[in-house]
């Protein structure tokens, strides 16, 4: 168990179980932080579709920077959620899909930004009301 003595909140590791988010030193924190970062949620979002090459899923998820979504699936291979498959033929051709826990938390995702979508006129108006009592 990993303790920091700062915070009252405690992250175990490895095979013990509950992990903290709210932990500062906590490794879920990380993972948290790939999934939910704006690259990160869109992107497995996208895979949801099926599996697509670097380009095809750069130009799906529109204003991504090749550096940012070679460094986001990256991660998102890291953390288990994506799996990379790299085929040798001329040229060589990469293909990027879900692993079973990618396509759980794709899932979810993907239910939080249909929320978001819908609920964008209420949202529109709080910035509206927010922005006028503001200036």
């Amino acid at each position: 168990m990993t303790t920091d003595s700062t915070e009252a909140t405690v992250c175990q590791g490895a095979d013990e179980l509950p992990y903290d988010v709210f932990g500062r030193a906590c490794p879920s924190r990380h993972v948290l932080k790939d999934v939910t970062h704006a690259w990160g949620s869109l992107t497995l979002a996208a895979l949801l579709d099926g599996s697509f090459r670097f380009n095809e899923l750069r130009r799906r998820v529109d204003g991504v920077s090749e550096k940012m979504l070679s460094q986001t699936l990256q991660a998102l291979e890291r953390d288990g959620l994506v799996h990379r498959e790299a085929q040798q033929t001329n040229p060589p051709r990469v293909d990027y899909c879900l692993t079973g826990l990618g396509r759980e938390v794709a899932e979810q995702l993907r239910l939080l930004i249909g929320l978001v979508e819908q609920r964008m006129p209420q949202v529109r108006q709080a910035q509206q009301r927010y922005d006028e009592a503001h200036d």
